[in-house]
């Protein structure tokens, strides 16, 4: 498997990643953040997986269902052909504000024609393989679970007999059949008409929800492919992963492989922000009401991150028994940079709250909830700003006077002083714009450096940093100011290899970085279209959509040679960015078509 050539099925509760071929090679049970039932992406071997085996003479093919997150994968070949439509129900239950999402996946497989022959490969590994798995056979349904954990239990349910696949024997498709994989029980009937019944729902549920999204006349498939998946990846209670899985490495062979299933203020706030302008606004309002419980409630410090419930403390282990994706190790869960320092976290999420409340303010008890934090936030960015953190890069090494980080610091007292004239609340307007003009002079004199015509990465040396490109979609600096202008060429210059971006290229606490980070590629795209350079923005945007995977997903990076996609996936930062890239074109195209005569 190269390229990371998985589809991705989900309903807002956990996912699954299912091979071009497909094979269930992970999937976490019951949340995205729970221990894995499959994890074969990370151990070949012992990880655990749940495909379809058929002879070399069928050849397979996988798209998604138009418009939604049900996955089919095509079997073909001269003796017959046949379909598996993978999918997690999803739907409003009938009080219309709640949802059905239980945590199961339900593999139909379609009869096309002829008589195709398969085995059923079902090998689960519950709780990362960390125990030896029991099984259970009843007439129903076929129970697993490690002997490390006899709680946590699955539950195999079909209208092919069970021994025939438990044991792997060759089954001859006569009609359409089913298999259900859930977590529970199920106190109901399950037959195939019941999964039909679940299937339609489903279908409708994501039809309606990208049906109230923006439409756009050009790179629309792409845009919409992108929402669905930054929709999956958002957590029934507000909260955005950052990424569905844990330890896909940013190079083959190398440490730096960390577990994204978490809430990061940063990317979350990004990616809310997308999901609003282009259609969403429950996904902001859900968020905001996450952001609330967790911060406001409890008048604790902030963190940079919190688990999907809002956990604060998000303890790292390695599970050595594991061999890591093509052998990268270690294999992480949890994240020590729970308690790291990134001033800049802060700004992302004012600007969200700004846009929250010119927008869509709630009721009046919600915007004097969300006033309180704004006001908690800025006190910390007032005493913090000026001090040095770790950056958006989240480098572990000493920390240093990020200029991003005070850019960010500047954003957050931008639009809170912008917040506050909204509520008439002029002296903290006063207050925090004279402290967002003491961060600009300082960056000003302290980032910019005369002997690269360019602002550096930090304020003690003259490296560059793909998120000085920042500086002008948040406002600090003007598209047409000249200080910008040489920032993009000079970033360009260090920073553009082989038609991809370094996030920066000077050593850090691993080492030198050597893969692509694919959101910068995007920034840099932005950056070239504002300054005037359109024509190079878009021949390489079109550049960079062509290194997707099979079904236009992204990971977090990209190998600079062979174009593979590395680190983890599906990326929110990555789609995130190509929303908002594709829409500069597409909102381009629409100028131009209103003006045509």
């Amino acid at each position: 498997m190269s390229n990371l050539n998985y589809g991705v099925i989900g309903n807002c509760r956990t996912a699954a990643l299912i091979s071009e071929t497909g094979n269930i090679e992970w999937l976490c049970f019951p949340e995205f953040d729970s221990p894995s039932i499959f994890a074969a992406l990370l151990d070949r071997k012992n990880g655990g997986n749940f495909g379809f085996q058929v002879s070399n003479k069928y050849s397979i093919s996988q798209s998604y269902v138009p418009h939604t997150n049900i996955l089919s994968t095509r079997f073909s070949s001269e003796e017959g052909e046949f379909v598996v439509v993978d999918f997690m129900p999803c739907y409003h239950s009938q009080n219309k504000d709640e949802h059905y999402r239980p945590a199961e996946i339900y593999r139909y497989i379609n009869r096309i024609k002829g008589h195709p022959r398969f085995k059923i490969d079902y090998n689960p590994a519950p709780d990362y393989a960390r125990g030896k798995v029991i099984y259970n056979m009843t007439p129903q349904y076929i129970e697993t679970y490690s002997s490390q954990n006899n709680k946590d239990r699955q539950y195999l349910y079909s209208s092919l007999p069970l021994e025939t696949t438990l044991n792997h024997q060759e089954i001859i498709l006569e009609k359409d059949e089913f298999l259900l994989l859930s977590y529970n029980e199920k106190v109901i009937p399950v037959n195939i008409e019941r999964e039909k019944l679940e299937y339609c729902r489903t279908l409708v549920y994501w039809l309606n929800w990208i049906n109230r999204t923006k439409k756009y006349s050009i790179y629309n498939d792409i845009i919409e492919r992108s929402l669905l998946i930054l929709k999956l990846m958002s957590y029934y209670n507000g909260a955005v992963l950052a990424a569905l899985t844990t330890s896909l490495p940013e190079a083959i062979g190398e440490v730096r492989n960390w577990d994204y299933r978490f809430c990061w203020l940063r990317d979350a706030s990004m990616s809310i922000e997308t999901l609003f302008q282009i259609g969403h606004p429950d996904a902001a309002r859900r968020f905001m009401k996450f952001i609330q419980s967790t911060f406001v409630a409890k008048h604790e410090s902030f963190q940079i991150m919190y688990g999907i419930r809002g956990e604060r403390k998000l303890t790292e282990i390695i599970l050595d028994h594991l061999s890591g994706y093509k052998n990268s190790k270690p294999v992480r869960i949890g994240n020590d940079a729970y308690h790291q320092r990134q001033n800049d976290s802060f700004g992302y999420l004012m600007d969200l709250i700004y846009q929250y409340y010119q927008l869509m303010p709630g009721t009046l008890d919600e915007i004097e909830d969300i006033w309180e934090m704004v006001k908690s936030i800025i006190a910390i960015v007032i005493e913090d700003w000026h001090k040095p953190d770790k950056g958006i890069w989240e480098i572990r090494g000493k920390e240093q006077h990020f200029v991003s980080s005070k850019v960010m610091c500047w954003v957050a007292l931008d639009r809170a002083s912008r917040i506050a004239i909204m509520l008439d609340k002029y002296s903290y307007s006063e207050r925090w714009k004279k402290e967002a003009d003491k961060i600009k002079s300082d960056v000003l004199k302290y980032g910019w450096k005369e002997e690269i015509q360019s602002f550096s990465q930090t304020y003690e040396n003259l490296y560059l940093d793909s998120s000085l490109l920042l500086m002008e979609p948040y406002g600090f600096l003007q598209a047409d100011d000249i200080r910008y202008h040489k920032t993009v060429k000079a970033v360009k210059k260090a920073l553009f290899h082989k038609g991809l971006m370094y996030r920066y290229n000077n050593e850090d606490d691993f080492g030198l970085p050597s893969s692509a980070f694919t959101i910068c590629t995007f920034w840099l795209i932005r950056a070239l279209y504002v300054i005037g350079e359109k024509e190079e923005a878009r021949c390489l945007f079109n550049e960079v959509l062509s290194y997707s995977n099979h079904l236009g997903l992204f990971s977090e990076d990209i190998n600079f040679d062979t174009k593979e996609q590395l680190g983890n996936f599906p990326q929110a930062y990555s789609h995130l960015a190509l929303v908002n890239t594709a829409i500069l074109f597409a909102e381009e195209e629409k100028r131009l078509d209103f003006i045509r005569p």
